[in-house]
């Protein structure tokens, strides 16, 4: 193919650095030696061919001088030509629609001055397709991704996931959804097309000349990134133009590190249909719904009781962000109501900057404006699907759960008091292939663990299943601030794991050897290295 990538003398390089982890753990080399491979399958037949480029441009995001993003730009070669649609007027990457049991390549050719790689967030694919950050590939080079479409029907995103840069290139925009159909899902007669909305919720800091402000000092490592400007779908300002009619809405906390807390304003439930995994058993009334970095969830909303010219907003709460700001520290603050402009540098540097926005804080998410009348015929279903509960008794480690301990001291992000590194797979995480696990995220619930901070966990690969919360009594009075609106139920790839909390769940290993990883999703911490590798073999 005219898009063969040739990585091998980088690879080589860093398989160099694998020798004697590889020598003790031979897994390891069979993962490495996979990635050498460069070029399109001949034995592998897609259903989808997509090109997907990097690029840095100028777009205009408000009135006077356009900013500077990075920008992902695809190409349908072969397929559906709904398979993707280009966002032209956000720097969000293109949006990407796929079947279950479709078979996808993408070529994705990087035109950056800067390594990158992209990571499909959520999706069970082998492991030299999932975006491991040692995959990364210069300016000029192709990567190419091939793969099945094994999830069910739910929302998905992808980003880049460069070493110790993923938060400022995600932030920079390179990061984009990914919806899977089924037919399931489709015989539910659900929203669809135009009242089957993304909405991707950020927050980001521009200064006077319109540029994207990353400050990356010590302390907003240590708390990561906070904006002083909501952006949904890449746009500030946005107003949902809604008809009288059932919606499903797709959100998507694509944040650095920012929580929140939604309700709507006049105090209607949240009326959750599904999560980070695809639809729940059935839909769930939550008065408020926390939603960490990385985490999804879909709605069912129905303005069919709104009088034409109707306004509501969904806000974020106060709540107790730990050592990530006080609860209400700005009160009402507006997020959407005027620019805010930092005026302290650009992407990369500057001087340290105070959000006005604080995490924990009240403030304006998105405001939803009922401008026409329709009637829909779509009523929600008292059953979404069949999801069948994970048993502890079948795990392989019932009596012996992997414990992660997450802690945050020394200026660094640890988990089990370790950094990340490439080339340092641990005994106690390799994991046998087509096993369940029984794994628990300890976030200081048996006792201090540094700068007091929630964590959002992700694991790479399947989804999991959430089994207990617990937390210790010294956390319960800010724990409260949060507990009712914590999504247990359903699929899940990312859990808030909060002050004090443990969190247990069962995590399958199914069907792929190879390197997988799991890490903060506050990608600040992950930078930081609270991030690791899980060797299947």
């Amino acid at each position: 193919m005219k898009h063969a990538t040739d990585i091998q003398r980088r690879n080589l390089l860093k398989l160099a650095g694998f020798t004697l982890t590889a020598t003790l753990f031979p897994g390891v080399l069979q993962a490495m030696n996979s990635r050498i491979k460069s070029t399109a399958s001949a034995n592998f037949h897609p259903d989808v061919e997509i090109e997907l480029q990097m690029e840095a441009i100028m777009m205009p995001i408000f009135d006077g001088p356009r900013t500077r993003i990075w920008k992902i730009y695809g190409e349908v070669i072969k397929g559906p030509k709904n398979s993707l649609v280009n966002l032209n007027d956000t720097y969000l990457g293109p949006s990407l629609r796929f079947q279950k049991g479709q078979k996808v390549r993408i070529y994705m050719k990087n035109n950056l001055h800067a390594e990158s790689i992209l990571h499909w967030h959520g999706l069970h694919v082998p492991s030299e397709m999932d975006g491991n950050p040692m995959y990364a590939i210069n300016r000029g080079e192709t990567y190419v991704y091939e793969f099945e479409i094994l999830n069910r029907a739910g929302t998905y995103w992808y980003h880049a996931h460069t070493h110790s840069v993923t938060a400022k290139q995600v932030y920079s925009g390179l990061a984009g959804l990914l919806i899977v159909h089924d037919k399931e899902e489709q015989s539910l007669g659900l929203p669809k097309d135009q009242y089957d909305l993304p909405i991707v919720i950020q927050d980001r800091s521009f200064n006077r000349q319109n540029q994207l402000v990353y400050v990356n000092n010590m302390m907003q490592r240590m708390r990561g990134f906070l904006g002083d400007q909501i952006m949904i779908n890449g746009q500030p300002h946005f107003v949902l133009q809604a008809a009288t009619r059932p919606y499903r809405l797709r959100l998507l906390n694509g944040s650095n590190s920012r929580i929140y807390k939604l309700a709507w304003d006049d105090g209607i439930p949240m009326t959750v249909i599904g999560v980070d995994g695809g639809l729940l058993e059935k839909p769930e009334k939550y008065q408020y719904v926390m939603l960490a970095p990385a985490e999804r969830i879909e709605l069912w909303v129905d303005f069919s009781k709104k009088p034409v010219g109707t306004e509501l907003t969904l806000r974020s709460l106060e709540f107790s962000a730990g050592g990530m700001g006080m609860m209400g520290g700005m009160g009402m603050m507006g997020g959407m109501g005027g620019r805010r402009r930092m005026g302290m540098g650009t992407m990369g540097g500057g001087m340290m900057s105070n959000s006005v926005i604080p995490n924990g804080s009240e403030f304006q998410v998105l405001k939803v404006r009922i401008d026409r009348k329709e009637l829909g015929k779509e009523t929600l279903p008292k059953k979404l699907t069949q999801i069948t509960p994970l048993q502890i008794s079948n795990t392989a480690n019932r009596n012996d759960p992997r414990t992660i301990r997450l802690s945050m001291r020394h200026m660094s992000a640890l988990l089990n008091g370790r950094s990340y590194k490439m080339n340092d797979i641990r005994p106690d995480e390799i994991i046998p292939v087509n096993t369940l696990q029984l794994m628990e995220f300890d976030n200081g619930f048996h006792g201090m663990n540094g700068m007091s901070m929630p964590h959002p966990m992700h694991l790479h690969g399947e989804q999991f299943q959430i089994i207990k919360r617990q937390v210790n009594s010294r956390h319960r009075s800010a724990y409260s601030t949060v507990s009712e609106g914590l999504m247990t139920n359903g699929w899940k790839d990312t859990v808030l794991v909060m002050p004090g909390e443990k969190v247990s769940i069962l995590k399958p290993f199914n069907d792929f050897k190879g390197l997988f990883m799991y890490h903060c999703h506050n990608l600040e911490h992950e930078d930081m290295g609270m991030m690791r590798d899980l060797l299947i073999q």
